[in-house]
């Protein structure tokens, strides 16, 4: 294993990056010209290794999320991968990325479980000369101390939630409950707040609101609460930050003697192959795109630091959202 560069040279590599704003899709040059053929950077013809420190396997999106970067990350591509897996477990994460830097891996990649308690870690690598990658979820830290970030807008996926719940209630006063992701972590707080935002001013009201962890036996058990609590008839509308919990979701109202996507309207985020099959047989009634395939973004954003190429510092990948009707369309196509 071989340190692809020293810590002044990262530093310098960090104050020259821009932070750039929102686009529309997550394509860019490729840096790299012995993987790609490009121009620009100096050649990289040996293995790099890369530590990747995953969330956990908490949902089907988090699933494809990992199987998009172990492609990306593969031998074939130029690349050693190192994978952990934290369980939804900020500390394990951390102590993981600690392990990383002690094995003197060439750069470390983090989907964060959570969004604060980064800065002592991140130091750590930045000190050690070894380029950081945000991937999907966001931190606190000051983002000196990491080289970039690769993912969606999660705000803007509950915007988009938001603005179709409105528009399919119109005026009419709706209960609605809310299943949260993990508490702490940047999709929920992000698509709490878009959601809030598209919501304000209409007759939407959120009657309760609890965290089912982003997984489908939590999303179940928070809803069969709901339920308990005030019955099919007093419940119009689940937001549900991703389509696991919708998908527990279902269960419990169908449990339940209820009729998801009838009596009780399901909006979710994601897209998975579930989430849009129980959309396309219309259990739930609208899904926001998060797409998951970074991988190959996270591979190009690694190579140009090690290479010393100047990168925007964000970088979003496109969402869609679909109906039944689009869901329909394109669901068998679909890679996830």
């Amino acid at each position: 294993m071989r340190k692809r560069f020293l810590s002044t040279i990262a530093l310098a590599g960090a104050a020259a990056l821009t932070i750039a704003g929102c686009s529309s899709d997550g394509d860019g040059d490729t840096p790299d010209d012995a993987a790609t053929g490009s121009t620009g950077g100096s050649e990289t013809t040996e293995t790099i290794t890369v530590g990747f420190a995953q969330t956990g396997a908490e949902s089907g999106w988090r699933s494809a999320n990992t199987e998009s970067m172990q492609n990306a990350f593969s031998e074939e591509n130029g690349f050693e991968l190192v994978f952990n897996a934290a369980d939804n477990d900020p500390a394990a994460q951390i102590s993981a990325v600690r392990n990383f830097i002690n094995q003197g891996v060439d750069a470390i990649v983090i989907a964060p479980v959570v969004e604060d308690g980064w800065d002592d870690v991140l130091k750590e690598a930045q000190d050690a000369g070894i380029p950081v990658i945000l991937e999907d979820r966001t931190v606190t830290a000051p983002d000196d101390l990491y080289a970039a970030w690769v993912g969606l807008d999660f705000k803007a996926e509950g915007v988009k939630a938001g603005e179709w719940a409105v528009q399919e209630f119109g005026d009419e006063p709706t209960n609605m409950v809310v299943l949260e992701g993990t508490t702490g972590s940047a999709p929920a707080n992000d698509r709490a707040e878009g959601f809030s935002e598209a919501i304000a001013g209409s007759a939407i009201e959120t009657i309760d609101s609890q965290s089912g962890d982003f997984t489908r036996d939590g999303g179940k058990s928070v809803m069969e609460g709901y339920i308990a609590n005030y019955g099919i008839e007093g419940i119009d509308l689940v937001y549900a930050h991703n389509d696991d919990m919708g998908l527990g979701a279902i269960e419990a109202i169908e449990a339940a003697g209820g009729t998801p996507g009838e009596d009780i309207k399901i909006v979710t985020i994601d897209a998975v192959k579930d989430g849009m099959q129980a959309l396309v047989d219309g259990k739930i009634n609208f899904i926001v795109e998060c797409n998951p395939m970074l991988g190959e973004k996270a591979a190009e954003l690694v190579k140009a630091v090690l290479n010393g190429d100047d990168v925007e510092k964000v970088q979003f990948v496109e969402d869609q959202s679909f109906t039944q009707e689009q869901a329909a369309e394109v669901i068998d196509s679909r890679p996830y």
